[in-house]
This record gives structure tokens, C-alpha cells and sequence, in this order.
């Protein structure tokens, strides 16, 4: 579903998200992310984040999901969302992290 928002739908404000206090999930391998992320992004691997919603509904924030190229973290927008902790697919992190102008 948020594959057809983004194309038909209105655009996210990705920056006005974050400006406000969203928090940037990067659900790549620790590995993956220690070679580059987001300053200030957190660091849950796709194949952790249905064990750790509790953690992410404690951000009590709406979350930001980014992976290297948008698929892993399409799936996690979609079990984040699922289960009513506000979500938005960010996409690749290094077009996220240019749109931030960071």
C-alpha cells in the first residue's frame, strides 16, 4: 500500500518528520550501517524489528525506516505500521539523508 501512496499519493515531508522529532530507523546489518548511516539514526535490523516494537513504541515518535535501497525497509514501515506505531517508508538512506540535507 505505501508502494502506491508514494507513487499516486501525496509526497512525505520527510524533513518536516524529522524536524519534528520523527526518529530514523535503519534496518540494515550493523555492518552495513557502520560503514554509513543517518547521524542520529538507530540501528534495528529488518530481521529484528518485529522482536523489538516494543523498544520502537517507546520512541513514542513516529519512525523513519531506511535501508540501502528501499525493499527492507518497505517491509518494515509495513510490520511497524501494523502495529499502530506511526510509519513512513524513507527509502534508500542516502537519498533520505541528501533530501535532509545532511
Amino acid at each position: 500500500m505505501s508502494i502506491f501512496r508514494n507513487l499516486f499519493g501525496k509526497k512525505t515531508d520527510f524533513k518536516s518528520l524529522v524536524d519534528q522529532g520523527a526518529v530514523i530507523l535503519d534496518v540494515r546489518t550493523p555492518a552495513e550501517f557502520n560503514s554509513g548511516h543517518i547521524q542520529g539514526s538507530k540501528n534495528i535490523p529488518l530481521d529484528q524489528v518485529k522482536s523489538s516494537l516494543t523498544k520502537i513504541k517507546q520512541y513514542n515518535k513516529p519512525v523513519i525506516t531506511v535501508c540501502r535501497s528501499g525493499a527492507r525497509s518497505a517491509v518494515a514501515e509495513s510490520i511497524i505500521s501494523v502495529s499502530g506505531i506511526e510509519a513512513y517508508n524513507g527509502g534508500a538512506w542516502t537519498s533520505l539523508n541528501s533530501s535532509l540535507g545532511k
